[in-house]
């Protein structure tokens, strides 16, 4: 049997453990698979491209785990009071292929995303920063919001939206959660004054929502938005005037606000800091920025983490995998049991009648004999 977590669940989680205490946990979980980063299969993901937007593929495995997620990316579907993002995982077990878990991966990727985020500011954020500016209040801003007060205590938010129905949902969503939120008219309104800024826009479109000008000695800077092919936020001159980090290089070069950059514009991989293998911020006036995409190797620990989480509750579970006396006998599933005897006529049940008006709907080839 396959654990399942659907939304129900996981929603019953958050509501269990806590929305901040469960990012704790999670930036923790990933953090402890960024310290071990060789021991992963790593490789850009694939992806399918349409005027519509992406969907990707984010395989990974450490040997002992098998990973990955479905996850789609369509920045027009907001207009049509859909998702911008959804997707679904699979975590397996590697010795027999077996699925251990599938789990919804729209929250959970919500909550992966922006325990990165706070990860990779505890590494390169000043340790003074108190005040985070948000720009782009769309699905990923209240997670963002919460990971950095729960990781970093950020408590004081400086905030802009192009549409100002965004601004009220996040102000409303964050309401009486100790929050000072400050709505500001313009982006470079919202950054000044920041000492940690966040871009998350959604548009699939060479933007510029930090100009250069904007920038201030020993500012943070968490870009989270440009994440494919012809999708960034930053402008080239705000790339240049920092110091870099990623997730996996070769993914990010291509998706990445570094595309706007020369192939051998200088980065460091985060899991380098992490394991204490390269320098994260070098001094209080440095630039750094975190140009953040998403890989597979967050998604596997957050899936691992899941699967801790619901190991001792009596979540659903999947009849996805036959379990059979004789596993050679797959035929005999269909059976219920054992073929009859040879020479033994064969009892067949009957079908519901909406069954039975597919099965007459089937074309079948003529027989061989006429």
């Amino acid at each position: 049997m396959v654990r399942y977590v659907g939304l129900e669940t996981m929603k019953q989680l958050v509501a269990a453990v806590g929305v901040e205490p469960l990012l704790v946990g999670l930036t923790a979980a990933i953090e402890a698979d960024f310290a071990r980063w060789e021991a992963f299969e790593k490789a850009p993901r694939p992806a399918s491209h349409s005027p519509h937007g992406v969907i990707e593929l984010m395989p990974t495995t450490d040997g002992t785990h098998y990973a990955f997620k479905y996850v789609n990316g369509h920045p027009a579907n907001a207009a049509l009071g859909k998702l911008t993002v959804t997707g679904l995982g699979v975590l397996a077990d590697v010795a027999t292929g077996y699925p251990l878990l599938i789990s919804e991966m729209t929250l959970l990727t919500a909550l992966r995303t922006a325990a990165t985020s706070a990860l990779a500011a505890r590494h390169l954020a000043r340790r003074d920063a108190r005040v985070m500016a948000l720009i782009g209040l769309g699905a990923q801003s209240e997670f963002q919001a919460l990971a950095f007060r729960a990781l970093l205590g950020i408590e004081h938010l400086r905030v802009y939206d192009v549409d100002p129905a965004a601004t009220r949902k996040f102000v409303r969503n964050l309401r009486g959660r100790g929050l000072t939120i400050v709505e500001a008219a313009t982006a470079q309104e919202a950054v000044a004054g920041a000492d940690i800024v966040t871009t998350a826009t959604a548009d699939k479109r060479h933007a510029s929502v930090l100009p250069p000008e904007a920038l201030r000695p020993g500012m943070h800077i968490n870009a989270i938005g440009g994440d494919c092919p012809g999708k960034t936020e930053l402008h080239p001159d705000v790339l240049r005037a920092a110091s870099i980090f990623v997730e996996f290089e070769p993914q990010t070069r291509i998706e990445g606000d570094i595309q706007l950059l020369a192939p051998d514009h200088p980065v460091t991989e985060l899991w380098r800091v992490v394991a204490g293998a390269a320098p994260g911020r070098r001094d209080d006036r440095e630039i750094t920025l975190f140009d953040s995409v998403g890989f597979a190797v967050e998604d596997f620990a957050a899936l691992r983490f899941i699967e801790a989480q619901v190991a001792a509750i009596g979540v659903t579970v999947l009849d996805l995998v036959p379990d059979l006396a004789e596993p050679r006998d797959l035929f005999g599933l269909l059976d219920g049991g054992a073929a009859p005897p040879l020479g033994q006529p064969m009892v067949t049940t009957s079908l519901p009648a909406a069954w039975r008006a597919a099965k007459a709907a089937i074309a079948l080839p003529p027989s061989a004999s006429g």
